[in-house]
Parts: C-alpha cells; structure tokens; sequence
C-alpha cells in the first residue's frame, strides 16, 4: 500500500484575546485554554467543539480545557504572539513550524508526541513539519491538504456546463470562468490575494505549471520567482480579468472573504485546500448540493504538481510541564486519535453529526492510504458531506504529486508576492516582466536576512 507522498508543507483571530492565555496548574488538576472555533462560526459548530471538549474532560478529570474562538491569521498571529494573548494550545501552517521553534516560542514537546502510542505510525514526512533542526518534534501533525478546485455546481448548471465534468486544464478553466460570467453574471473564477494568500495561491498555480518559488543548496536559498510558469500564471490572470471579464468583481478576496462570497453564490470556481468544505459549511452556510471539488489543472511539465501542507497542533512556550501535557492529550484527543481508534473515530463522527457538522470532508491522511481507507469505513455511516460531487478530486487524490511550500520565509514570500497578484489585477497595462523582476529581488532580500 502508497504512503502519501508528502514532504514537510504549508489555520484559526479570537474574540477575548486576554482570556487566551488564563492557565492553571495546582495540586488539583490544570486548566488550559485551547483553540476552539473561527471567528463567525455557527452555533452549532461552537456547540460541538464544547461537546468534544466535556468528552475530553470527563476522560481526564485531571485537565480541564477551555476552548476559545481563535483562527491563525498571518497578519494578526505576530502581534498576538509576542503579547502573550495566545491560547496555550493552537495550531499554526506547516510553514511557520521550525521558525518558532528556532525562536524558542513554542514548548518542547517531543517526549508527550514521542509517547503516543500512533507515533512510529506517523508518515515520516509528516511528521518533519513538526520538528526542529535538532530533530526533536514541536507539535502533533493534522489538517493535511492539497490544495484544489472548488467549483458551484449550480452555476456550472445555469451556465450550461456539465457539473460532473469539471475542468481538467487550464483552457477548460478560462473558457468555464468566461461562459459563467457571461450566462449567469456572476464571476466565474476569483483568487484571493490578501493577507499573504495572494503569494499562496500564486505558488500553487505555479506549481501546477511546473515552476519553483525557491531552490535550495544546503543553508543557501536562491529565489527563483521571475520564472517562466509564474509569468504564465500571471498572463492567465491577466487575461481573464481584463480580455474575458470573467474575474470581475472583488479582487481582494482574503481566506474568509473568498468562502464567503463562493458560499453566495457569486463565484464559479477557486483554489483553496481541499479540506475548506468544513468552513463553507460552519461559517459560510454554504448549501451542499451546489458545491463541487476537483483537483486542480496541471501543466504538462514533468514537474507539475499540486501545493500540499496542514497544521501542527503546538502549545504555549510558556506552558509549564503539566499544561504542555495536557495540551499534548487533547490535541491528541480532539485533532488525531480518530484516525487511528475505531471507537474514537464513530464517538467523534456521532458529536459532529448530531451537532450538524461535516463528516467524511476528503483530507490527506497523516499516517498512510491504508489508514485513511480503514478510518472512512469506520465512520460510513455517519458521513454526511456529498462525497458523490467530490470524485474529480478523491478519484485522484492518491495519485497527486505533491509538492511543499516555499522552504524559506514562506509567509514572508508570499506577503511579497500579494502586491503582483493584486497589480495584474487592477492595472490592465501591468508589466508582468518587470513585476516579477522586482519581486524576485525583493524575495531575494528576505531570503538572505534569513
């Protein structure tokens, strides 16, 4: 059986910043604050994730948990670190991983990873998104994806275009986004390209053409943005925003802004991780029978691939021992053990479905396919997403070659790169030569301040 193929790749501001980071820890138990749900999720979504964590507390009546609304933004994560507002449990992108750690601002916790019983289980290259350069693991792998194509099955309709057929090339992509736009008015493919996703998504079409951000040679990296697939991206931005039309609209979509709008129904298609049906559904109300999934279009390059990465459960650098283990059990408890404990797996999949929540939304497994296939055969009876509007990417999902985010100053990268994306799209005699040229130089600082 295929182990997934991933290598180390690329979350959730709150409410009560100050209330993030109240511990406890005497000779009665500790208390800790732990990331809960996004900011505008439903009801019923907080409902559950308090559910889950009444489970937890009854199974260690030594630990008490509270959950907090939290969501990683990578505008706001900085300021809330270096406050100290932070819950003592919270998840941040595969990127950001080694960077804390080197920084010393998240907790040591390679014995409590070590010492559960799942870890030699773990994919390898999973799992190295969760370690330092010294080896040790900072944090318990989860929320593993590939980036893809959402697309509204209901416009698809209107527009009359084949919802079971998606596009499977770039041209069938353009020619879709033009047809919806012109049938339907409304836009037919949208990007974002704030808060440091514009350089995210810019990456992943890149990939797909064959292109690289980043080389690398031992400590030295090289930029490589002026490339010719990330000029080719750009054109095809270009031109369907000013020639087609199709990419009217708003064009300073953020990770929520974009879900919000597509949930509408004012967008046709766009890329984001695979797993984003959960918060169409939790915070977007999305209606599930106009949605659909596909993987996205490669180029015929040899090196095309798919964007991959996930988060890493991480606690507090100042949790003391006892909070770190505590944080340690339920980010077992709450983010993994299901995939790998069949009674842990349907008693998770009964508080989802009761509470209304997704079950069953395709996700890339952090052990391996065996794993995945055993896990979705222990919850088929309570999965609850349109499994059967998602084939275009779960009939391919084992097959992607998958590739890691930029390995150096990932988000710093990409914030360089949200001004190009944004350019193309508001100027129609932007020159992308010269936009990449600078970019390139400007990624090429960051790279050497290290």
């Amino acid at each position: 059986m295929r182990t997934v193929a991933l290598t180390a790749v690329a979350a959730l501001a709150f409410g009560s910043l100050a209330a993030c980071g109240e511990t406890s820890d005497d000779g009665d138990g500790v208390t800790i604050t732990v990331e809960g749900w996004r900011p505008g999720d439903k009801q019923a979504t907080i409902d559950a994730v308090k559910a889950q964590a009444a489970a937890f507390n009854k199974e260690h009546p030594d630990i008490t948990v509270k959950p907090v609304e939290w969501q990683w933004n990578a505008q706001t994560f900085p300021a809330q670190l270096a406050g100290g507002t932070l819950p003592i449990s919270f998840r941040v992108p595969f990127t950001d991983t080694k960077g804390l750690v080197e920084r010393g601002q998240v907790a040591d916790v390679d014995a409590e990873i070590r010492e559960l019983p799942y870890f030699d289980e773990l994919n390898p290259n999973v799992l190295a998104a969760a370690q330092g350069t010294d080896g040790k693991v900072y944090g318990l792998p989860s929320d593993v994806y590939a980036n893809a194509l959402h697309y509204n099955r209901d416009l698809f309709t209107k527009a009359g275009l084949d919802p079971d057929k998606p596009p499977t090339t770039w041209e069938e992509l353009r020619a879709a986004a033009k047809q919806i736009h012109d049938r339907t008015g409304a836009t037919g493919y949208a990007e974002m390209t704030t808060s440091n996703t514009g350089g995210w998504i810019l990456t992943t079409l890149t990939y797909a053409l064959g292109g690289r951000m980043e080389t690398q040679d031992g400590d030295t990296f090289t930029a490589t943005v002026d490339n010719p697939q990330t000029e080719q991206a750009l054109q095809l931005l270009h031109d369907m925003r000013w020639t087609d039309e199709s990419f009217s609209g708003n064009t300073a979509y953020d990770w929520n802004s974009i879900n919000q709008a597509f949930a509408a129904g004012k967008v046709g298609m766009f890329i984001s991780g695979s797993d984003v049906y959960n918060s169409l559904v939790t915070t977007s109300a999305i209606d599930p029978e106009t949605y659909g999934l596909t993987a996205v279009p490669l180029g015929d390059s040899a090196d095309a691939g798919v964007l991959g990465g996930g988060s890493v459960n991480v606690v507090s650098a100042k949790a003391s021992d006892a909070e770190a283990e505590a944080a340690v059990a339920w980010a077992d408890f709450f983010r993994v053990r299901r995939y790998t404990d069949e009674s842990a797996a349907v008693a998770d999949a009964k508080t989802q479905t009761a509470a209304d929540q997704p079950v069953g939304t395709p996700t890339f497994p952090i052990f391996d396919e065996a794993s995945y296939t055993t896990y979705q055969g222990w919850v088929k009876d309570y999965v609850n997403v349109p499994l059967e509007q998602m084939t275009g990417y779960t009939s391919r999902m084992f097959d992607l070659s998958l590739i890691p985010e930029p390995p150096a100053q990932t988000q710093a990268v990409y914030g360089a790169l949200d001004p190009v994306v944004q350019k193309v799209l508001s100027d129609e005699d932007a020159d992308i030569a010269a936009l990449l040229k600078d970019a390139d130089a400007s990624v090429q600082q960051i790279l050497d301040k290290g």
